[in-house]
């Protein structure tokens, strides 16, 4: 995709999407108006066709009022589909082009984030972790073995503790505790 058509795919700012009440919820859309500043943005000689024209040379409807369009961007065609809902006349034309334009417009990026049910570019899941890297487990029992009484003793053993229960090291934690127990007897104390 080239780097102008790489543009369409920028989110629009919130002062540019407009809410549609809709079944109780909003729905978020982007209007006429801005999708048509971010085309001229992109391709100041961007176009858009009808894929049909009736007998009378305007823009043919399909058999359920609907309305195929072409777009153009930077030489690239996409197709786009628009309805009119409930309107009439020359509001539903208007109606049906406009939303042709957004429907072709999102074939090339075009605020995919508000067509999109859920949040299409959120973060992976992080997988589970895996454990305590063995080298790690060393490192804190060696870190444990250093304590100088039984105060700092308790101190490391809860920081190794803390680290082995982030990601979820059952036996990294017990390894620990058995740490802590050898070093407190070599303290003279009891764990």
């Amino acid at each position: 995709m080239s780097e102008a058509l790489q543009k369409m795919r920028v989110p629009f700012p919130a002062n540019q999407i407009s809410y549609l009440p809709k079944g109780g919820a909003k729905l978020a859309y982007v209007g006429h108006a801005a999708l048509t500043d971010r085309l001229l943005d992109v391709d100041p000689g961007w176009t858009w066709e009808p894929l049909a024209l009736g007998p009378n040379g305007l823009p043919a409807l399909d058999e359920s009022g609907g309305l195929w369009i072409k777009l153009t961007v930077c030489g690239v065609t996409r197709l786009g589909y628009g309805d009119a809902g409930q309107k009439k006349g020359g509001d539903a034309m208007k109606e049906r082009i406009g939303d042709a334009l957004r429907n072709a417009a999102m074939r090339f990026g075009a605020a995919l984030d508000l067509w999109h049910k859920g949040d299409l570019h959120g973060d992976e899941p992080e997988p589970e972790p895996a454990g305590m890297a063995p080298q790690y487990v060393a490192d804190w029992q060696a870190f444990i073995s250093e304590a100088g009484d039984m105060d700092d003793l308790n101190r490391r053993t809860a920081e190794a503790h803390a680290a082995a229960q982030e990601v979820k090291d059952r036996d990294a934690y017990a390894c620990f505790s058995a740490s802590k127990k050898k070093r407190a007897a070599q303290l003279g104390a009891t764990a």
